[in-house]
């Protein structure tokens, strides 16, 4: 699960297939909304046009993937949400975490969510709140860097420097490669104010007119393995609240951190390796 985004080539051209099958799909699954062309998925993965069509041909028999035809874009497939049947554990860890999220999101009228670390990005598992919030493009399913949300900032400061720093290059990297560099002076504000401040906070430093908080859910070796984040007006959540919602922020991590190692337990994610 926690993989380097840009790890090394591998040797053999088995492996290598492999890996390049892996990364069409954390592809497809980045954008499960919209879909990929043919053409744009081939230049996202890096990869000529020939190889992928002959993988997404097989990941299309193998129903991991499919393809619409009204566009023929591709699209994550069944079999992803069949084989994720067998991992019980973390269908009642998402429920649990549901119904404690959705309490929280009532209580401060705002929008909760819960982001689950997944190598060098970070993956959305669970949203509540009805708060409307424009230029709010993050739902269930939504993978991308960790330090493009607050709370992908919230997991990068439970890690060693160097990890941080790779993972920090890699997303710096795809970042520039997908939108350009117009959003990382931005980005470096919202890390810079989280650091100041010891968890994650956000006070309109990349989307204007929205304020977003975070805190850690930590593993056993004190890594992060999620982040629980908040996310409201600036009239709801300014800065002199910032104790008090560190406080109860942290809370609501300790319980979904005491669910993770009840529903979890051997399946919690390890410590991944540190690539140069």
């Amino acid at each position: 699960m926690q993989t380097s985004h840009n790890a090394p080539a591998p040797e053999h051209n088995g492996t290598q297939s492999i890996e390049r099958a892996l990364r069409i799909l954390r592809e497809l699954a980045a954008r499960g909304e919209f879909g990929w062309r043919l053409s744009d998925l081939a230049t996202r993965c890096e990869v000529d046009k020939g190889t992928v069509h002959r993988i997404l041909s097989c990941l299309v028999r193998e129903r991991f993937v499919q393809q619409r035809s009204a566009d023929k874009h591709y699209f994550p497939g069944p079999m992803l949400y069949e084989l994720g049947l067998s991992l019980p554990g973390y269908a009642t860890f998402r429920q649990a975490c549901e119904r404690r999220l959705a309490k929280y999101a009532v209580q401060t009228e705002a929008i909760a969510w819960l982001i689950l670390r997944s190598g060098n990005e970070y993956v959305c598992a669970v949203r509540k709140g009805t708060l409307e919030l424009r230029g709010l493009m993050v739902h269930v399913g939504t993978r991308r860097p960790l330090f493009t949300s607050v709370g992908g900032v919230a997991i990068l400061q439970t890690l060693p420097m160097l990890e941080a720093e790779n993972i920090l290059a890699d997303n710096t990297q795809q970042e520039i490669a997908k939108r350009g560099d117009g959003r990382l002076v931005a980005l470096r504000k919202m890390r810079e104010r989280s650091q100041r401040h010891g968890f994650g906070v956000n006070l309109g430093d990349v989307v204007p007119g929205v304020h977003a908080f975070a805190v850690p859910v930590c593993g056993g070796d004190g890594r992060a393995i999620a982040a629980v984040v908040l996310t409201g007006l600036p009239e709801q959540f300014g800065e002199a609240r910032l104790p008090e919602i560190r406080q109860a922020l942290s809370e609501v991590a300790a319980a979904v951190q005491s669910d993770a190692h009840q529903f979890l337990g051997s399946m919690m994610p390890a410590a991944p390796a540190v690539f140069p």
